[in-house]
């Protein structure tokens, strides 16, 4: 039987997301496959990964908070903010714990920040990063700053002589490169990410995640089916909409996307849709009535017939 819901890979350093998309198409056998947002090659952590139609979940899943574990090191720049690009900036420093400490609350809360060159954003269809390796993105895009996020940043311990380690909880989109340059820049010292470990995106942490080789060895012992998260558990921060007394005609409009009237829940918020306890789906509350936006259910059903000729 095909595998449909999330399994949350842990990705290694110098490994990207894509490459980690191909090769679950390969152990799962699925063609329909897709991360829920980049994690950069150097960078190794927690990546959920859609499988079949579950990747019509992705933009309720790929907007939830994510945490990491990062590096922070004094005195040395590099054009890509991490250990892998080329030193643009040197000065001999020390830098405490305390002074560290001082500067890091300034970061918390909301804030524009602009994406750094090496990036997989797109400018006129070619990524960032790759205009930057031409040497046709020589700075940060200014129009490219986007709104983000810092919930929580403390500093977990000191690693060495001005290094240490940084935890931070913050929205989708935020750099962490970016951001151990900028506190860099608030101490008045170039800054880089010599390491990044994302211990948790949305509901998915450390623990719950797999290795591509444990996912080999599960494939060929046929337990594949213990890594996958359900469709609705995956996305069961969305309130649950149970309905159970519905007539033959207002199940098959629902189940062909049309609307029926309903009230009793906020107009467009998405909710887990079940009908008698089978999850079909999310559905919202519009002008027009409840309409599913999301079909989840059995395909043959919604394509293939209807549940009634009954009016």
């Amino acid at each position: 039987m095909p595998f449909e819901g999330i399994v949350s890979v842990l990705k290694p350093p110098g490994m990207t997301s894509s490459d980690v998309v191909v090769d679950i198409r390969k152990i799962f056998r699925e063609k329909r496959v897709g991360h829920t947002g980049t994690l950069d090659p150097a960078a190794a952590g927690v990546l959920p990964i859609c499988i079949g139609r579950a990747t019509r979940l992705f933009d309720y899943l790929v907007d939830k908070e994510k945490e990491y574990l990062a590096e922070i090191r004094f005195g040395t720049a590099t054009d890509t903010g991490d250990a892998f690009g080329k030193i643009t900036e040197s000065e001999d420093c020390s830098v405490s714990a305390d002074e560290l400490s001082d500067v890091l609350p300034a970061f918390i809360g909301e804030q524009d920040q602009i994406p750094p060159i090496y990036s997989s954003l797109s400018v006129n269809g070619v990524k960032l990063y790759k205009l930057a390796r031409q040497g046709q993105v020589t700075q940060p895009l200014e129009d490219r700053k986007r709104r983000i996020s810092i919930y929580s940043l403390g500093l977990e311990k000191q690693l060495g002589k001005n290094s240490f380690l940084l935890r931070v909880r913050c929205s989708k989109g935020t750099y962490i490169r970016t951001l151990v340059g900028d506190i860099g820049q608030k101490l008045g010292l170039p800054a880089y990410m010599p390491f990044l470990l994302r211990t948790r995106s949305g509901k998915f942490g450390l623990e719950d995640s797999f290795t591509i080789a444990e996912l080999r060895t599960l494939a060929e012992e046929g337990g594949l089916e213990k890594t996958i998260v359900p469709m609705d558990k995956a996305a069961d921060h969305i309130p649950a909409l149970r309905l159970t007394d519905l007539t033959a005609r207002q199940r098959r409009l629902l189940i062909n996307g049309a609307p029926i009237p309903f009230e009793g829940i906020p107009a467009g918020q998405a909710h887990r849709l079940y009908i008698d306890e089978e999850f079909m789906g999310l559905a919202e509350l519009s002008g027009e009535g409840l309409h599913v936006t999301v079909w989840l259910g059995n395909e043959d059903l919604q394509h293939g017939g209807k549940t009634s000729t009954e009016e």
